[in-house]
């Protein structure tokens, strides 16, 4: 599969995630209008909700993962390095200059959002710019650059918006059901069971949507590490940088389950919910897969 398949297969994956979560969100209103009988206004309902939830993932998707994560835009004048760096690299690659954060965290660590090269973000922890030298940073954000250039960004951006909008519905369908309605139960009507479908779903929709995020991601991490190391020639300076985070093992301090599968690596190592959380192949096997790259 060549880079251009990769890049229509993520636009492609894009597209089916949203479809498939407006027939869910509209399937939620089926299932309320069917138990309470509201004569079709949670259907409406529902559509309205999917469609505009859509829209917010695609067009705000990146500006919120960048509030979460309580990242800061900079200029060159702040973080001469850091900007000189992803400009000389964009050159190299043909890629739009993005724009570019800083986290005030101490932990290694960087992320990029947006839903296409030209409307792109990257955005690196305080403690990456501190620790990591020359080589090592330049494979970082190479590794993110490359995210960028793959469309990566739209799909994880996109997913987490919709993987909170899910959680979110699970919550309202129990509040509405402890309000009340019509049910058609209470007529004989079969909103008993319907209920209870509806819940089975809503209950485990959170845990499908982690599994979502957990198959969108660790593959696109491999690719991003070896197209990274293509674009600067120097493997070994990506490899360098997760070592480095591996043996610190430092978690962020403002982190979000919801954002996690967007960082180059896991934002929950060394806390209890790392294992939990974890949306990133192991370290180990990608050093490994880095190390064979320098040794080719």
């Amino acid at each position: 599969m060549t880079t251009y398949d990769f890049i229509s297969g993520n636009k492609r994956k894009t597209a089916l995630l949203m479809a498939v979560f407006a027939a869910f969100v509209l399937a939620i209103g089926w299932f309320l209008d069917r138990v309470y009988d509201t004569g079709g206004a949670a259907v409406i309902i529902a559509g309205g909700y999917s469609v505009v939830s859509g829209l917010v993932s695609y067009y705000a998707g990146d500006r919120m993962a960048l509030a979460m994560s309580g990242a800061r835009p900079v200029n060159v004048e702040d973080a001469p390095r850091l900007v000189h760096t992803i400009e000389n690299l964009c050159i190299a690659s043909g890629t739009p200059l993005p724009k570019i954060h800083i986290i005030p965290d101490p932990a290694i660590n960087a992320f990029a959002t947006g839903r296409d090269p030209e409307h792109a973000s990257i955005a690196v922890t305080t403690g990456a710019l501190e620790k990591l030298d020359n080589g090592e940073l330049e494979g970082v954000l190479a590794h993110e650059l490359s995210h960028i250039r793959n469309y990566d960004i739209r799909l994880m951006t996109v997913v987490i918006v919709l993987v909170g909008t899910v959680a979110m519905l699970s919550q309202i369908f129990f509040r509405f059901g402890r309000w009340g309605g019509r049910s058609r139960d209470r007529r004989g009507g079969d909103g008993g069971l319907l209920l209870l479908i509806g819940a089975v779903l809503l209950i485990f929709a959170p845990l499908i949507a982690q599994l979502i995020k957990l198959a969108v991601s660790r593959r696109r991490e491999y690719l991003a590490d070896a197209s990274g190391a293509l674009l600067t020639r120097f493997p070994d300076g990506l490899a360098s940088a997760l070592r480095k985070i591996q043996v610190e093992n430092q978690p962020l301090q403002n982190r979000s389950a919801a954002t996690a599968h967007l960082y180059i690596a896991n934002p929950y190592s060394g806390s209890a919910f790392a294992d939990l959380f974890s949306t990133h192949p192991p370290i180990e096997k990608r050093i490994t897969a880095l190390e064979k790259m320098g040794r080719a």
